[in-house]
């Protein structure tokens, strides 16, 4: 499953979140799985991407410290959220926290993943990405 695109999306006051249309699409009927991003955003997976992605991590030795906290980062703040017909859903309030997001976020593809991002913090995390794609 590939995920493309940047996509500007509002929350509503219940913390619902419509995910956009091309990204609905690819995960229709399914549930979505949510959790922790790296740079303060979430990041959403199909169960099967996400299984996927589990067992990279669940491969690494439990003698590895960093193993181990990386696993707890994942794991620990994951949520399975359900869709509405329309691709609502609420976001979880620990993962909402995390991200800082507020009443306006950004939903960009990411490949084997989409990502939820509070808007002006995507906004500065993509200058920041530019300058150093380009070198600049």
């Amino acid at each position: 499953m590939m995920f493309l695109g940047e996509f500007q999306q509002n929350i509503t006051e219940g913390c619902r979140l419509a995910l956009p249309k091309k990204i609905r699409e690819k995960i229709a009927g399914m549930d979505v799985i949510l959790s922790k991003g790296f740079e303060k955003c979430i990041f959403g997976y199909a169960p099967s991407d996400w299984e996927v992605e589990s067992l990279k991590q669940l491969g690494s030795p439990i003698s590895d410290a960093r193993s181990r906290n990386l696993k707890r980062y994942m794991y620990s703040g994951a949520s399975e959220v359900a869709m509405d017909r329309q691709g609502r859903f609420v976001l979880p309030g620990n993962l909402k926290s995390y991200a800082g997001i507020n009443e306006k976020a950004v939903v960009l593809g990411a490949g084997d993943h989409f990502e939820i991002w509070e808007e002006s913090v995507w906004t500065e995390n993509l200058k920041k990405i530019e300058r150093e794609v380009t070198n600049e």
